[in-house]
């Protein structure tokens, strides 16, 4: 019985195919969502799976403005980034969501990920979008139901 590892050549010769999903995020709770996010991106998902090369899909989310936290979390829960003067600056997750509700999932998703090059490269096949249209119906993303409940 042999052990499958993924190469980087096999993208190439179209061996692994990465596909486009779409995630409706209208009352989806953030942080399930975001986890099956996160493990989609990072490939997890696949019988191909290898820890050291990028095998996941892109994730085209929309409707970001309409998730849910649970509890008090929207005055609670505080989003802190340093300036580089000595004060560190905050917002409220419902400060957040008026202003840039697309960040509130990307974070959730950011912080899932590995905190290396090939996370922030995962990262990158993540689009979010606040509202209905997005930019990638060429790739014909297909729907995917998340964080069903």
């Amino acid at each position: 019985m042999k052990t499958y590892m993924a190469r980087p050549r096999d993208f190439e010769n179209g061996t692994i195919d990465r596909k486009w999903l779409l995630v409706d995020a209208e009352d989806k709770i953030v942080g399930r969502l975001a986890s099956e996010i996160a493990v989609i991106l990072m490939g997890k998902h696949r019988p191909t799976y290898t820890p050291h090369i990028d095998t996941g899909d892109y994730v085209v989310v929309i409707n970001a403005e309409k998730v849910k936290f649970t509890g008090k979390k929207w005055e609670q829960k505080k989003y802190a980034w340093y300036t580089g003067y000595p004060q560190q600056r905050t917002i409220t997750a419902g400060d957040r969501l008026e202003k840039k509700p697309e960040m509130i999932l990307r974070e959730a998703v950011r912080r899932m990920l590995p905190k290396s090059k090939m996370g922030r490269a995962m990262l990158s096949k993540l689009k979010v979008y606040a509202g209905t249209s997005h930019e990638h119906q060429a790739q014909n993303p297909e729907p995917t139901d998340l964080a069903a409940k």
